[in-house]
């Protein structure tokens, strides 16, 4: 384990919260997750770190983590409640239902869409989630 701090450590300590050893490692853990990993995914990340975490502290952590507005807990319809790093950087996501890969983007278009769209029935958009689901296309039945 390296000695610098993480993102997510330095907004912990930044918050005022108690940062254990464990808590260090989980917080690590999921500041360097390139993926949605859930509860169990960041388990075994973090037991491969430091073996004496359990599994109960995982879920306490995640939990402290997103009651302090710093991981955002998304439903991708896997069953798995999924977590990433809230950072204020607007994304919306893909889900490919085939492989459960979770792509992130950002896209003008539909940016500007939901707000006309808020507008047009007398509202002024202030939040939105889009997640869309998918399964790739399957070239050769294109005629490839």
């Amino acid at each position: 384990m390296t000695s610098k701090t993480s993102r997510i450590e330095q907004r912990c300590e930044d918050r005022g919260l108690k940062m254990t050893d464990q808590r260090r490692t989980i917080a690590r853990v999921l500041s360097e997750a390139t993926d949605h990993p859930d509860v169990d995914q960041v388990y075994r990340r973090a037991t491969e770190i430091d073996p004496r975490i359990s599994i109960a502290t995982v879920y306490r952590t995640v939990r402290l983590f997103e009651e302090v507005n710093i991981l955002e807990k998304h439903d991708f319809g896997d069953g798995r409640a999924r977590y990433e790093e809230q950072t204020g950087d607007h994304h919306d996501h893909l889900i490919d239902v085939k492989s459960g890969r979770v792509i992130e983007f950002h896209d003008d278009e539909i940016e500007e869409l939901q707000q006309r769209i808020a507008a047009k029935l007398g509202y002024r958009l202030v939040d939105h989630r889009l997640e869309l689901f998918a399964i790739p296309l399957d070239r050769k039945s294109e005629g490839e």
